[in-house]
C-alpha cells in the first residue's frame, strides 16, 4: 500500500505534525511519500510538486468581467464584484492580529502529479494555498483520510473561528466584531466547499484533539461524516528530560531563578495571547523570574522580570534543552488544537500552565502536569503562575515524561493511521 501525504509547507506547527506522522510511518516499514508546494527542508521521501497543469478559474469573458468589477466598486455592491477584488477588499477590511484566512481555490492540479497517482491512499493535511476544492473532488478517485490540523477544511475560510479579540482594561477578553464582508465571504466560500465534497464519498477524517473533533463533527462540511480521533505524535528520543544544571549553564541562566517559558512564532498574533502573559507577569513583578522565549518576535515586558530571548531554533534537541531548563511552559493561546508545543513541554518533563481552551485541557491533568486556568483572564493567569511558583504539580519530572509517552510516541500515531489506511484501502478494493 503505497500513502501519500500532501502538505503546503514543511515549516511551522501543522508541517511539523505531518513530517513527524511521515516519519513514524516509515519506521513502521510503511511506503509513505510527502508531498509538498513549498519545499525548504531535506526529508526523506519528500518532493517537491512541480506544476504541470494549471487550472484557469478565470471568466470567460475578460471585458464583463472588467464591467461588472467597474460597476461593484462605483456602488459598493460586494456582491457583484469578482472574486479576487472581493478578496483584494475583503483583506483590506480585515482586522489586523487576526489568525489566516484562506480560500477554497488555486491553480494547482495535484490529481496530474504522479506521485498522486502511484498512491493508494491519499492523506491530506494542512493544504491552504494548495488544494483546489472544486477541480481535486470531481477529479479524485483513490479514498482521501484528511487530518485536520485547524478549522480551515470545515470552515469558510477562517483557519481559527476566533470570537475574542482585543483585551479590555480588566483584562479580560473583548468579543469580536465580524464585518459583513467577512461573513458574505465565508458564506460563498462554505457554500463552495460543500457542493464539492457533496458527491464525494470515499473521505474520511482525522482530529487530533477531541475539541476538534467534535467541531468539525457539528459543521456544515462533515457533519455526515465519521471524525476519527488520533492524537499527533513525536519522537520521544529526541524530546526527552535533559540535564536541567547543564541547560542552564549553557544558557547561563542561575538556578535559583524561577524560568517561565513562552514559545510562539508572532507575539502580534492575537489567537497567541501573549498580551494575557505579558500582563499578568507585570502584575507579578518579580525580580526572582525570567521570562525565555522562542520565536521570531522578542517579548517587551514594563516589569523588572528579565528577558531571555533566544530567537527561532530549528533543531529539536537544542529545543528540548530549552524545554529542559524551564521551571514551568506558559501557552496562553485564546485557542488551539493540540499543541505540538505542549506535547513537546510535556515529553521533556517540564509543566504547562494554559487557558481552558481548545485541546489544551485534554492535555493537562489539572494539578499533576500542569495548571489549568479558571477562565481566560489576565488575574487568572497570573494567579495560575504564582499557585505554580508556590506549590509547583504532584508529578516529578520523570512522570510527567512517562505519561506523556503513554499518549504521544510517534509509533502511537503511526500505527493508529496504519489500521486506518488498511481499513478505507480494503474497503476501495
Amino acid at each position: 500500500m503505497k500513502v501519500l501525504l500532501i502538505n503546503t509547507y514543511d515549516n511551522g506547527g501543522a508541517a511539523n505534525a505531518c513530517i513527524r506522522l511521515h516519519q513514524g510511518l516509515l519506521n513502521q516499514g510503511v511506503d509513505s511519500k510527502l508531498l509538498l508546494l513549498h519545499k525548504t527542508k531535506e526529508i526523506e521521501n519528500s518532493y517537491l510538486f512541480i506544476n504541470k497543469t494549471s487550472l484557469n478559474h478565470l471568466s470567460s469573458s475578460y471585458y464583463f468581467k472588467r464591467i461588472q468589477q467597474k460597476i461593484a466598486k462605483k456602488w459598493n455592491l460586494t456582491f457583484l464584484m469578482p472574486k479576487s477584488c472581493k478578496k483584494e477588499l475583503f483583506f483590506k477590511n480585515r482586522a489586523a492580529g487576526l489568525e489566516l484566512f484562506s480560500f477554497p481555490e488555486s491553480n494547482y492540479d495535484i490529481t496530474s502529479f504522479s506521485l498522486y497517482q502511484e498512491a493508494d491512499v491519499i492523506n491530506l493535511h494542512w493544504v491552504a494555498g494548495f488544494l483546489d476544492y472544486k477541480s481535486f473532488f470531481k477529479k479524485n478517485k483513490k479514498p482521501v483520510i484528511w487530518t485536520l490540523h485547524d478549522m480551515n477544511p470545515f470552515t469558510g475560510g477562517e483557519h481559527y473561528v476566533e470570537m475574542i479579540h482585543g483585551i479590555d482594561d480588566q483584562g479580560k477578553p473583548i468579543k469580536r466584531n465580524v464585518l459583513n464582508i467577512e461573513k458574505s465571504c465565508a458564506k460563498e466560500n462554505l457554500d463552495d466547499k460543500i457542493n464539492s465534497l457533496a458527491p464525494f464519498k470515499s473521505l474520511s477524517i482525522v482530529a487530533p484533539s477531541k475539541w476538534l473533533q467534535s467541531e468539525a463533527g457539528k459543521s456544515e462540511l462533515f457533519k455526515t461524516r465519521k471524525v476519527n480521533l488520533i492524537p499527533y505524535g513525536l519522537d520521544v528520543n529526541t524530546y526527552t528530560y535533559r540535564d536541567k544544571s547543564f541547560a542552564r549553564e549553557l544558557y547561563r541562566i542561575p538556578l535559583h531563578k524561577k524560568v517561565i517559558l513562552f514559545v510562539a512564532d508572532s507575539i502580534s498574533n492575537s489567537r497567541k495571547g501573549y498580551v494575557y502573559l505579558k500582563r499578568a507577569l507585570e502584575k507579578l513583578d518579580r525580580a526572582d523570574i525570567i521570562l525565555c522565549s522562542i520565536g521570531k518576535d522578542k517579548p517587551v515586558l514594563e516589569s523588572h522580570i528579565e528577558i531571555r530571548h533566544l530567537g527561532s531554533i530549528s533543531d529539536e534537541r537544542i529545543i528540548s534543552l530549552v524545554y529542559s531548563l524551564a521551571d514551568v511552559f506558559v501557552i496562553p493561546s485564546l485557542m488551539d488544537n493540540l499543541p505540538n508545543t505542549v506535547l513537546e513541554s510535556l515529553l521533556c518533563g517540564t509543566p504547562v500552565i494554559g487557558f481552558p481552551v481548545g485541546g489544551i485541557p485534554e492535555m493537562i491533568e489539572h494539578g499533576e502536569n500542569g495548571l489549568i486556568t479558571k477562565e481566560v483572564s489576565v488575574d487568572s493567569l497570573k494567579e495560575a503562575i504564582e499557585y505554580y511558583l508556590l506549590n509547583g504539580v504532584t508529578c516529578s519530572k520523570e512522570q510527567i515524561r512517562t505519561l506523556a509517552v503513554e499518549k504521544y510516541d510517534q509509533s502511537v500515531q503511526a500505527k493508529a493511521y496504519i489500521t486506518l489506511f488498511q481499513e478505507i484501502h480494503s474497503k476501495n478494493n
